[in-house]
């Protein structure tokens, strides 16, 4: 097991594009990271930066302690498993997991007992016959990874392996692969766009925009603590409702004017947003924080609006109402609180759980940074 770090990795194309900005990580030996971003964020040209495949403008690639930027993809010793399995067609799954090992020329008897060890690790023994195309998506995606194990590899990097794989069949695989990485305890980078994914497969995970990290950690901790608009935002299904306001002081407290909504501010926000008095301020409230009834018990702050669309989820439903001066919100309520479309509602918010953001500098109607030290 080796230890990935990067250093400061840039890479900018000839035509001026960066795809990668001043990027630093640090992999443990073991760890299994997600990298998780809106597509075209840099996540595919990171691993192949590391895998050898593109060359880094600025910056160092470290594994194991040893510099690879100028180490031929064959030398780094790191396996790339890619969406599509891109298996050859015209080998069986016993030929598929062992070409690799057959091009570096390794015993015979060696590479039928690596085989035999993956297909045996994954499931897989009783498809070693098959071809690719007798294959289910599954199947196919952990040959695959098979191939990429008997390699032995320092690190592995996955990029969105599961992404073409129905949902029932994309849960099972997510649950194979936490198990298959706690087996091998390979260093691995796991990319994917799907912030659910990312957050049941990662120790932590890396939230990246534009090509540059946003926030780094636990999952959970991302989650309730977001370092800005963009990771509250982007982390939490479905996404968090955003309400421009102001801070304003009256009578020895301090509100949140939005709209018809005021809100006292919660003491953990006030000494940040002390300092905010007269400035615009974005309320973040997580659909969840929504409710039917008084999360406590006790009144609180309330959003009222007009049913639009009721999406039931099992043990929950999703509801999007038209709140007067705030557009439509989504609440996340408890599906015995299912309201019906065209209803007047009124919502509860917790104020335990609320968000506060500066604006963006650049986009004054979008949320900024986090203006909490202590966001549930």
């Amino acid at each position: 097991m080796v230890r990935l770090l990067l250093e400061q990795l840039e890479k900018v194309y000839p035509n001026g594009m960066a795809a990668i900005c001043d990027f630093s990580l640090a992999v443990d030996s073991g760890e299994m990271v997600a990298l998780v971003g809106p597509s075209g964020c840099g996540k595919t040209t990171l691993l192949r930066l590391i895998a050898g495949l593109e060359t880094a403008t600025r910056g160092t690639i470290t594994l194991g302690g040893r510099v690879v930027n100028h180490l031929a993809p064959k030398e780094r010793n790191v396996a790339m498993v890619f969406q599509n399995p891109a298996l050859y067609p015209h080998l069986d799954a016993y030929g598929n997991l062992g070409f690799s090992l057959r091009l570096r020329r390794v015993p015979r008897k060696a590479i039928h007992q690596r085989v035999l060890e993956a297909a045996t690790m994954l499931g897989i023994e009783h498809l070693l016959g098959r071809r690719p195309g007798e294959l289910s998506g599954g199947e196919a995606q952990r040959v695959a990874l098979g191939r990429a194990v008997v390699r032995r590899p320092d690190c592995f990097l996955l990029d969105e392996p599961l992404s073409s794989l129905d949902a029932p069949l994309r849960a099972q695989m997510r649950a194979e692969l936490k198990r298959f990485h706690q087996h091998l305890g390979i260093t691995t980078l796991y990319v994917t766009h799907d912030q659910e994914e990312a957050m049941t497969l990662g120790r932590r995970i890396v939230v990246v925009r534009g090509g540059r990290i946003q926030q780094v950690g636990d999952p959970l901790e991302v989650y309730r603590h977001p370092q800005n608009g963009f990771v509250a935002g982007f982390i939490g299904s479905p996404r968090m409702n955003f309400l421009p306001g102001t801070v304003v002081s009256e009578s020895g407290r301090l509100w949140l004017d939005s709209g018809p909504l005021r809100l006292a501010v919660p003491a953990r926000a006030v000494p940040r947003l002390a300092g905010q008095v007269g400035r615009p301020v974005i309320l973040g409230i997580r659909p969840e924080a929504l409710s039917a009834l008084p999360p406590d018990g006790q009144s609180h702050a309330t959003l009222e609006g007009s049913i639009e669309l009721v999406e039931p989820l099992g043990d929950r439903v999703d509801v999007s109402f038209r709140a007067p001066g705030h557009g439509v919100l989504i609440a996340r309520l408890d599906a015995r609180d299912r309201p019906s479309v065209g209803a007047a509602a009124v919502f509860h918010l917790d104020p335990a759980r609320l968000h506060f953001f500066a604006p963006d500098p650049d986009d004054p109607a979008a949320p900024g940074a986090n203006l909490q030290t202590d966001s549930p």
